[in-house]
């Protein structure tokens, strides 16, 4: 049954006709991989021009949930987002509320301890000795006084992506991607002229440790640990910043 829209206002008529098909989208009456009507077809429809629609396909497309296919088949047809796709996307925004000062450093250490308490309660659960295997590597790289600060940093987020993927939940996975993709590497790049890096490993250690018992709690008591302990490195940080501003 073809979808019925509702009558174009005032406002970028691109930008409505865009925002009601993601809404037949979204409530399922275009489903993934339904063709689209033509260019034609729909400017009929919305009582618009083709440049109108050809404006709004182009931000359905931004948006990830068209694509369009040439040849005697082809046409624009009804694609869906993947996980990664909208992760990234969620991780984009949350580093730019942190870049525009949307977001305090407190904040991001109070949503990295709560969010990850429950991933790694859950990694206690549903960790396999793959997952342990991955955070003894990257303990094990993380030890190397050679390396640099960046792949420092790297391996420590590469490290807190493997306790989410442990915990086995999608969801959760998708959710804290903002927290380990955005905001670890926002934390890392403020906090790491003054951490210790083998304080750090210490507390990746215990983590670690508590995972292989698969004692939930006490894999919670050791990420406090380390969230305390780049809690403090922030204070450090911004008195350090302070003293040299003019």
């Amino acid at each position: 049954m073809e979808p019925s829209y509702g009558q174009i206002v005032t406002t970028s008529a691109a930008s409505q006709i865009a925002d009601q098909l993601q809404q037949a989208i979204m409530d399922g009456r275009l489903k993934v991989d339904e063709r689209l009507p033509t260019e034609e077809e729909l400017a009929a429809q919305f009582g618009v021009s083709r440049p109108t629609v050809r404006e709004a396909l182009k931000r359905l497309a931004a948006r990830h949930l068209i694509r369009s296919r040439r040849g005697p088949t082809g046409g624009t047809f009804v694609t869906g987002p993947s996980p990664e796709e909208l992760a990234t996307s969620l991780g984009t925004s949350v580093t730019l509320l942190v870049a525009t000062g949307g977001v305090s450093l407190e904040e991001m250490a109070t949503a990295r301890l709560e969010m990850e308490a429950v991933c790694c309660r859950l990694a206690a659960l549903n960790r396999t000795d793959a997952h342990l295997s991955a955070l003894e590597a990257e303990i094990a790289l993380q030890r190397t006084a050679s390396l640099s600060d960046q792949d420092f940093c790297a391996s420590d987020v590469r490290f807190h992506r493997t306790i989410v993927d442990a915990a086995g939940n999608a969801l959760l996975r998708f959710l804290m991607n903002a927290v380990v993709e955005a905001l670890m590497p926002v934390s890392n790049m403020i906090i790491f002229r003054v951490r210790d890096r083998t304080e750090i490993v210490a507390h990746h250690e215990t983590l670690l440790a508590a995972l292989r018992d698969r004692d939930g709690e006490a894999a919670v008591t050791a990420l406090g640990g380390l969230v305390r302990y780049i809690r403090a490195q922030y204070e450090k940080a911004e008195e350090a910043r302070k003293a040299i501003r003019p």
